[in-house]
């Protein structure tokens, strides 16, 4: 079935009066067997919506959905076997959620926005980097949990006060031709987290954040179940951040594993890729370590105002592997080295480097430290300090 919501009227409390008839078409779609929600154009004042299987929210051109600017505005998220109330920054609260749903999407040109700025303190000096972060709940835009079949297509997400779409244990996602747009001068508030997540497709997509563009998780200790995160791939995309365009994995995570990045293009403050493990990001009682292997990046242009690449793992930590990562076919342009650095306990191991164009700042290019396997080919250099 097709709904309209102009059909069903503004049915809400008033402070988001738009929500319940958006709500009520969702529903009423998903016990029909399925269908569209149509969003026309116009602005509508939103609280928490819950997605239900087989049930499509298309936002035509000239629509917005607007999120509150207070944390009473959004629900708390909550599904059997994920773990709320250890959510990272203290918040499990959300726009659009969804759990153990199958054929869900979002898509059409409109847009959905977070009211972002308004969950910071914006009023610090002109020259300050980030606006300082309250001590009140801030809400993810988009979070679903074991869901199959999930599309997004076409939407802008705009201003997201906490991690904008973060995808935990789904499969079977397909995610092209959206914008993530976040005020750089807000931290936390990622583009999109695949977290555990299988069969997973990005393509053609616009990131730009104050925090991290892109994220590839397992994070093990919010769920019971293991942590897989596999057969992801990202192509076509532009990336801008200040923190970084890509991250992949933390200690405390599970297992990632065969997952590919190509025909990407990241400008900004921050760094290309990064794959940090330092101790302060280990999860209390953890005990599980990151297995990391066979991920592939290609095709890459990287103008960074830090570091092109970087493999770290802080000394004292541990971790099962880091190895079979790949990096072929890059112009790099950066002010800082591109860093490879296992610790004492965790060796990196069978690194390649091939077709690399890269031209660095500071006083060296490549550091590599505690590795094994690193193979490069067709690697050209230029390191200009900056005190030249």
């Amino acid at each position: 079935m097709i709904s309209n919501i102009k059909d069903l009227g503004a049915v809400g409390d008033g402070k988001n009066k738009d929500s319940a008839a958006i709500q009520q078409a969702i529903n009423k779609c998903n016990e029909n067997g399925g269908g569209k929600v149509i969003v026309p154009p116009g602005e509508y004042s939103i609280s928490t919506l819950h997605m239900k299987s087989n049930v499509e929210l298309h936002l035509m051109a000239g629509s917005k959905l607007q999120g509150g600017s207070a944390p009473d505005d959004y629900d708390s998220f909550k599904a059997t076997g994920f773990k709320s109330e250890l959510c990272p920054e203290k918040t499990a609260k959300v726009l659009i959620s969804a759990s153990y749903c199958e054929n869900i999407s979002i898509t059409g040109p409109g847009e959905i926005n977070g009211a972002g700025p308004a969950f910071y303190k914006t009023d610090i000096p002109e020259n300050s980097r980030f606006y300082e972060k309250p001590l009140l709940q801030r809400p993810r835009m988009v979070m679903f949990f074991r869901c199959k079949n999930v599309k997004f297509e076409d939407s802008s997400y705009i201003d997201s006060p906490c991690w904008t779409l973060w995808l935990i244990a789904c499969e079977y996602v397909n995610i092209h031709r959206i914008k993530v747009i976040g005020d750089q001068k807000m931290i936390n508030n990622d583009g999109i987290d695949i977290d555990s997540c299988r069969h997973v497709a990005i393509s053609d997509c616009f990131i730009k954040t104050g925090d991290d563009c892109f994220i590839l998780r397992a994070i093990q200790h919010l769920q019971d179940e293991p942590a897989i995160c596999e057969d992801v791939v990202m192509s076509n995309c532009t990336l801008d951040s200040i923190c970084q365009g890509i991250r992949v994995g933390c200690p405390g995570d599970n297992i990632i594993r065969n997952c590919a990045f190509s025909n990407i293009s990241f400008s900004g403050e921050g760094t290309g890729i990064n794959v940090d493990n330092p101790k302060r990001y280990m999860p209390e009682n953890s005990k599980t370590t990151m297995d990391l292997e066979n991920i592939t990046f290609s095709n890459f242009t990287i103008k960074s105002g830090r570091f092109p690449i970087r493999i770290y793992v802080e000394e004292g930590v541990k971790l099962r592997k880091i190895a079979g990562l790949s990096f072929s076919n890059f112009r790099i342009k950066s002010s800082e080295p591109c860093i490879l650095t296992g610790s004492s306990e965790t060796i990196i191991q069978d690194i390649r480097l091939s077709n690399i164009d890269m031209e660095t700042g500071g006083d060296t290019a490549v550091v590599c430290r505690n590795c094994r396997g690193v193979k490069m080919n067709n690697v050209e250099l230029t390191n200009v300090s900056s005190g030249e």
